[in-house]
């Protein structure tokens, strides 16, 4: 990504504005002048010759992934079959954790690249999702496992030996225990 030529012009804005700007810009760690950016694209749209950095790109991410979960709530409200919410469900955690994979990969290329200059790495963080109960299918995919091997571990070992095996195996990670639903629910 290419570094975009800067020009500084001067404004003048009244104080209780500046004061505001200098404190969102300092709670959301990055600079005043980016908030002003991103600022500008929301009023003008895409202008030609800059592109979309983080500051920008991962708002638009997030609002996608609230998209996505309002359209889950709207399915289950009328009445979408289990299987597949609970597949749209995996899809969108996966999507948030690769999301929080590309922040932690920002934030390190922008403590490199920014080390001598007063601006900062815009610090991300995406919504925490509510794990629901998996089918055994689906918990094998997420362990990265077939289904037979988690039906063995759980038959062999006891629920809390069980619980702890599957917190190595999960990318999160979170435990798992067989309900008398037939289900397995996430354990905190």
């Amino acid at each position: 990504m290419g570094r975009i030529e800067r020009e500084s012009i001067n404004f003048k804005l009244p104080k209780t504005l500046t004061a505001a700007l200098r404190k969102v810009a300092s709670y959301r760690n990055t600079t005043a002048t980016d908030l002003v950016i991103l600022g500008l694209r929301q009023v003008l749209g895409s202008v030609e010759g800059t592109e979309d950095g983080v500051e920008t790109r991962l708002p638009q991410l997030e609002a996608q992934l609230h998209h996505l979960a309002n359209r889950i709530d709207e399915r289950v409200d009328n009445g979408v079959d289990n299987n597949r919410l609970s597949s749209l469900e995996q899809k969108l955690e996966e999507f948030a954790l690769r999301l929080a994979k590309i922040e932690g990969a920002i934030t390190t290329l922008g403590q490199r690249s920014y080390t001598n200059n007063r601006r900062q790495a815009f610090n991300y963080h995406p919504p925490q999702l509510e794990l629901q109960p998996y089918t055994g299918e689906n918990l094998a995919k997420r362990l990265g496992i077939d289904v037979a091997t988690l039906t063995r571990e759980r038959q062999n070992n006891t629920p809390a030996e069980f619980e702890i095996w599957c917190r190595r195996k999960d990318p999160s990670p979170v435990g798992w225990r067989f309900g008398d639903d037939g289900l397995y629910h996430p354990v905190k």
